[in-house]
């Protein structure tokens, strides 16, 4: 029955004409029972529009709005509002209720800030390091992750703080490498985005003994802490540039994460390892957050290494990877940008700092088509996915609209943006019938939606 399923089991049955605003809606008409549609339509008014952290509500880059222009090459769309005062760096950007929040580099430290979601004005930005950290391509990198009123965000020297969403008041925070021996794989600083999962935070300080930790969300005190121990052929040891997300591959939940030594899970009950596979790790700097479906993990990476999917078994009280294929780097390899899997294919960027757009198979690897097509811009993509469509924004700062549809390449126009400046790493987030895309200091608003 209906009104006894989530709505994200609902969603996932009917991918094609349901989104989440639409099957709460049809649950408030259905349920019948005052309590029930009360409840319902709160969770409606909370959720419709959001997009409460890194790569959106279930962290596939994926946005439920509908309604959106089909071809830009007809009309492009329009600048609503063009704002200052989000300091440097290249983090994307959460959006909850009328509020807009983002990281960034200012001369007081690294800065949580939140702006008016209706024009950009910046309402408040609170230091979560006493000093701007010292990394190569200085400036932030986490998309804050909103819950219950609270902001999480990790900063790029290496600590996690809770704030209150509302006032930026920091409640707790947790320094990285004095009590879990944090450490990086590369150069670049700490680039996750941490993830909330019901009474606990997640993150990755990179230690061999606390690769990933989970606290406390109210308190930050720690619940556990999983050892990965260092070694193996491929990578580095330490944290990569990527950001948790949650499996329940073999019957068992567990949390995904890309680290210096390539992909591994960890128990969500206990942080015990269950697995790992190094083969998708290089040596410089593994970026894209893996895709999770189902018992199968997706992963790219780049610096000449290439992709893998690999499915998880249970064994035991435990759970093995084994490797369903693995594609060599002129292939498919996602330098950063990130990865969209849409019904069974994945879209994305090909090639180190190149971008290309491709479409490959998931359960089998194959290519359907791309790969070798030069876009409307230069460098690596950062991409999301609305209403049937992928939006590229490439590293010169130009954005693509790209059909989603495995039979081949349809370009659907683009966008050359308002403002841009040295490389576009942010990424590109679709919600309420809007674009939002963060430039260092600058962020863009942009109306989606078909006139």
């Amino acid at each position: 029955m209906i009104r006894n399923k989530p709505c994200a089991e609902l969603q996932r049955e009917f991918p094609h004409v349901l989104n989440r605003a639409t099957v709460l809606a049809v649950i408030v008409l259905i349920c019948g029972i005052a309590g029930d549609s009360a409840a319902v339509a709160a969770e409606l008014a909370a959720e419709t529009g959001n997009w409460p952290q890194w790569r959106g509500p279930n962290r596939d880059g994926i946005s439920t709005d509908t309604g959106l222009l089909q071809d830009w090459s007809e009309q492009e769309p329009v600048l609503v509002w063009q704002s200052e005062g989000f300091g440097s760096g290249y983090a994307s950007v959460s959006v909850v209720g009328d509020r807009i929040y983002t990281t960034g580099n200012f001369a007081e430290g690294q800065c949580v800030v939140a702006a008016k979601l209706s024009d950009g004005r910046v309402e408040w930005k609170k230091p979560i390091t006493e000093k701007s950290p010292e990394h190569g391509y200085k400036g932030s990198r986490c998309t804050p992750t909103f819950n219950a009123g609270r902001l999480y965000a990790v900063a790029s020297g290496g600590s996690i703080a809770c704030l209150d969403a509302a006032s930026g008041t920091v409640k707790w925070e947790q320094a990285f490498r004095p009590e879990w021996g944090g450490r990086m794989m590369s150069s670049w600083g700490f680039s996750e985005s941490p993830l909330v999962d019901g009474d606990r935070v997640l993150c990755t300080p990179g230690g061999a003994e606390a690769m990933v930790v989970a606290l406390d969300k109210l308190t930050g005190e720690e619940i556990w802490r999983s050892a990965v121990p260092d070694g193996g052929p491929s990578g580095k040891d330490g944290a990569g540039y990527s950001s948790i997300v949650i499996s329940k591959g073999g019957g068992v939940k567990q949390y995904v994460q890309l680290i210096g030594r390539g992909l591994i899970g960890v128990r969500a009950s206990d942080g015990k390892l269950l697995w790992r596979y190094d083969r998708v790790a290089n040596g410089t700097a593994n970026i894209p957050t893996p895709i999770v479906s189902g018992d199968y993990v997706f992963s790219s990476t780049g610096y000449r290494t290439g992709s893998a999917l690999v499915k998880l078994i249970r064994d035991g009280d435990g759970v093995r990877a084994e490797e369903q294929y693995f594609l060599e780097a002129r292939t498919l390899q996602n330098h950063h940008g990130g990865l969209l899997l849409i019904g069974d294919y994945i879209y994305c960027g090909h090639g180190h700092g190149e971008g290309f757009p491709i479409c490959v198979n998931l359960y089998s690897g194959e290519v359907v088509w791309g790969g070798k097509l030069r876009g409307v811009g230069n460098g690596s993509a950062a991409i999301a996915y609305a209403d049937g469509h992928l939006v590229f924004r490439y590293q010169s700062g130009e954005i693509a609209l790209i059909e989603a549809t495995p039979e081949e390449y349809r370009l659907k126009g683009a966008l050359k943006p308002a403002y841009q400046e040295r490389y576009s790493f942010a990424h590109p987030v679709i919600t309420g019938g809007r674009l939002y895309l963060r430039e260092q200091n600058v962020m863009m608003c942009y109306d989606m939606r078909a006139r």
